[in-house]
This record gives C-alpha cells, structure tokens and sequence, in this order.
C-alpha cells in the first residue's frame, strides 16, 4: 500500500496573525485591570485611599521629591477628617506608608491608558485593526478616562465632614465601571482570539443567568466594601444566631436597606452569593456531561466558584483582613471572566 507523500500545510494568515497579536494585547490589558481592582481593594483596605488630597492627572505621576513636598501634602491630609477621627498623631512616616499605595494605585492607572493608547495607535497604523474595532477601543478609551474621573469623584466624598472614608454608592460606580470596561475588553480579546464557539440549548439562557447572578452579588458586595458591613456579623452561615438578621427593614423607605443598612447589605451579599454558587456549579456539573459544551471553561468556572465561596467565609469570619479581602475581590473578578468565557462561548461570531 502506497505511502501519501503529499503534504499539506497550513500557513496562517497575516490577519490571523494580527488577529492573535491583538488578542494578547488585549488579555494583558485584562490582566492590568484585574491588578488595579487589587490595589483598589488593597487601599480600601488600608484607609490608603483618602491620603492624597489632589487630583494631578499629569503632575501626579511623579511622588514627592524632597522634604518640603512630603510636609506640603501631610498638612493637607491633616485637615481631613479621616486624619482627625481615626489617624491623629501618626506622624510623617505613617503618612507616608498609606501615600505610597494609593500613589501606586493611581500610576497603575495611568499606566493602563498608555497600555491601551499607544498599542492602539500602533496597531491602527499597521493596519491590524479593522474600523469597527478601532471605534470600539476608541471608545473604551474615553471610557477608561471617564474612569479616572469617577475615582477622584468617589475620592473627593472622604474628604466631607465627618466622613473617614469614601461614599458606599460612588464607590460602587468606580468598581462598576472598572468591571465594565475589564468585561468590555475581555470579550472583544475572546472575538479576536477566535476560540471556538458550541451553542447548546440549555446552556445559552443559563450562561446569561449565571453573567447576570454574578455581576448582582459583585455589586452588593460593593456595598459591603462601602459601609465596612463585614466588620460585624462575623459567623456562618447564622447572623448573630439568626437567618434573617434583626434590623434588616430597620430603614425607611424600605429600598434604603438595601443600600444602606449594614445588616440588610451583608445578608443581601450573602444570599446572592449562595445562589450563584449553587446555580454555578449547577450549570457546570450538567455542563461537562454533555460532550458538546466547553468543558475546561465549565472546569474553571467550578473551581474558581467553590474557592471564591470559601473565601468570603474565611474573610468574614476573620474580619476581614487585608490579605483575605484583596484576595476575596481579585478572585470575584475571576469568576466574573469565567462567566464572561462561558456566555462568549454560547454566542454567534459578528
């Protein structure tokens, strides 16, 4: 029998090639975001948030650099009330070690934008983007800019009377936004990486559910963030012996509760984390018995949900520690990206 010496083979194409470029680019810009959500977190965290009292878009790219620059911004911390209430008489080196992390957290920032710019100009010249992508990235552009806005917007509301941190509602726009622009990026990166796509019946709907479950409990855990609710309650699954916590409707009108009072925040977060979860692991289970759905995906989502879940019991019950709710909001953005992989993988290529 013959042996077939005639070989095929198959060369990618220049747009295929840019097409694969971009997609890297655009995972790394992913990845940028998800560090900042950490470092946002980690100066949450801290009370770093509040420690520099200017917004210098180009000149606060550079850190203080003699003495009299470090007296000039300490002093204007000192006329806050964070300062008066919760950090009086901590001196200069105390300052300085909540400046630095808020300082990195805003070069961080700026960073992302040249990551974003420069590569896109690039890119555009080359002509490795087609129009519709470069508007959507202009776009998202103008978006990550509006971002740097609303983080000083939520920034400025710590410096009101009687206020030690930032306002739960803006805090939520900042960390909504942010999310929106890494679930704006991440999808466009997944069109671009072209990985194959499988549509099953039942698991379209229930990939948008599961999208949807997931960013409700990511946004009511800003509210958790916001009003410092997991400093109290700090036991599973009973809140001070009881399911339902005493003063949940203690607010009116009742829809302020959901906002605003700390026993209705936190018990709202953990009721839709219970249902994500439980409906997550759902879809992943019946997921990966059917041949035809994405089964590293449904693997990952599984995983990433059981550890993100054991992770918010662990940072509640230790009271939140740095270390825990850092981890605890990088790892929701995870889970988060699962889900996005998930619903992309039920789509129709555009």
């Amino acid at each position: 029998m013959p042996f077939d010496t005639h070989l095929t083979l198959t060369v990618p194409s220049r747009q295929d090639q840019s097409s694969h470029v971009v997609a890297v680019w655009l995972f790394a810009l992913c990845f940028m975001i998800l560090v900042m959500v950490s470092l946002g977190g980690a100066t949450r965290l801290t009370g770093s948030g509040l420690s520099i009292m200017e917004w210098a878009p180009l000149l606060g790219t550079l850190p203080p650099l003699s003495e009299t620059e470090w007296q000039r911004l300490f002093g204007l911390y000192q006329q806050i009330p964070q300062y008066q209430l919760v950090n009086q008489g901590f001196g200069l080196d105390g300052f300085k070690s909540i400046f630095w992390l808020e300082w990195a957290h805003r070069l961080w920032g700026r960073l992302m934008g040249l990551a974003l710019a420069l590569p896109m100009l690039v890119f555009w010249a080359r002509g490795m983007l087609s129009r519709r992508l470069v508007i959507r990235l202009g776009l998202l552009l103008l978006l990550g800019g509006l971002q740097g806005g609303v983080g000083w917007f939520m920034v400025a509301s710590g410096f009101e009377a009687d206020r030690t941190a930032v306002s739960p509602y803006r805090l939520v726009m900042h960390l909504a936004l942010a999310l929106s622009l890494y679930s704006a990026l991440l999808w466009t990166a997944l069109g671009e990486a072209g990985l194959p796509r499988a549509r099953s019946g039942w698991l379209r709907p229930a990939s948008l559910t599961l999208l949807i479950l997931a960013a409700f409990t990511i946004t009511a855990g800003g509210f958790v963030a916001g009003l410092k609710a997991g400093l109290t309650y700090n036991s599973f699954p009973l809140m001070d012996g009881r399911l339902i916590p005493e003063g949940y409707a203690a607010l009116q009108p009742f829809v302020r509760n959901l906002f605003e009072n700390i026993p209705a925040v936190q018990f709202n977060h953990r009721l839709l984390a219970t249902i994500t979860a439980g409906f997550g692991l759902i879809v992943a289970i019946l997921g990966l018995r059917s041949p035809a759905a994405p089964r590293r995906i449904l693997a990952a989502l599984a995983l990433l949900i059981t550890a993100q879940y054991a992770l918010g019991i662990a940072t509640l019950l230790w009271v939140v520690p740095v270390g825990l709710g850092t981890a605890h909001q990088a790892l929701a953005v995870l889970v988060l990206t699962a889900a996005i992989a998930l619903r992309h993988s039920q789509t129709a290529p555009t």
